[in-house]
């Protein structure tokens, strides 16, 4: 399994609605961040939409990648058909494998009959071009959906990329949605978190840690996966507790990317 940084790795310095960064990271920062941490994976995902990105921007990400020898996987978010076909042609234009979506889009949450039938329409494409969709879970379906969603489109390129702690806001666990995913799983997103009592005793706050500082039992989760042999990346995505100002806000999300690298690296291959 290999081992690669996101745009969710850095999700404050891309830039969070309503709280912006003076100088967003762009595409080509993550590229020189990967390189600097000796890393050969970036995932953009939906927080730096590249559909949006004009066509010179595209190209630069994809020369620039290819200098480096950095293998890119893209992200998208709310899966129609249109978004879907839209999306699989720029990871064929930037030799991409990997296509990760998260389903619902804003107002936009789909049955599981109809995510089926729009992802059926595109696997002559995925095989033909040897690209894999990678299903996030997320809030709102449970584990045992996202495998029905898998089992129904009923292709070796369609699979799971597994959140480890999305789950929670659909009610699941990790163990829960392991025992039920970890089978279709081509993409993993490692996010450390924890769990405290709020001072008031009514209920819990689950946020961010740096890898290897939560809960996360990495070594588990990595081992449970690694029996299928079907997933082949992984990327540090991070929650990172803001602070009162930006600046200082950034300056910890860079301490925790570093931190949290520094232990995964020797569990994966560069």
């Amino acid at each position: 399994m290999q081992l690669g940084i996101s745009t969710y790795t850095y999700g404050w310095a891309v830039g969070v609605p309503g709280n912006l960064p003076l100088k967003p990271i762009t595409e080509l920062d993550l590229i020189r961040k990967a390189q600097a941490f000796g890393l050969r994976l970036v995932q953009i995902g939906d927080n730096l939409p590249l559909h949006t990105l004009p066509e010179q921007r595209l190209q630069a990400l994809l020369e620039q990648a290819g200098t480096a020898g950095i293998t890119l996987e893209i992200g998208a978010r709310g899966l129609t058909s249109n978004h879907l076909h839209h999306y699989l042609g720029l990871t064929k234009k930037l030799n991409a494998r990997l296509l990760r979506f998260v389903i619902d889009g804003p107002g936009y949450e789909p049955e599981i009959s109809q995510v089926i039938q729009i992802i059926k329409k595109e696997v002559s494409f995925l095989e033909a071009n040897q690209i894999t969709i990678g299903l996030e879970n997320h809030d709102r379906l449970k584990a045992r959906e996202f495998a029905q969603i898998i089992e129904g489109v009923n292709s070796a390129y369609v699979g799971i990329c597994l959140d480890s702690v999305n789950s929670m806001g659909a009610g699941e666990g990790l163990e829960e949605i392991v025992e039920q995913l970890a089978p279709f799983t081509v993409n993993l997103h490692i996010k450390d978190f924890g769990i405290q009592r709020l001072p008031h005793l009514m209920g819990f706050q689950i946020d961010g840690r740096p890898a290897g500082q939560g809960m996360l039992n990495l070594p588990w989760l990595l081992h449970k996966l690694a029996v299928y042999n079907r997933c082949q990346t992984a990327v540090l995505e991070q929650w990172v507790v803001p602070e009162a100002s930006m600046q200082v806000t950034l300056q910890k999300e860079e301490v925790w990317a570093e931190e949290s690298l520094a232990y995964l690296q020797s569990f994966f291959k560069s």
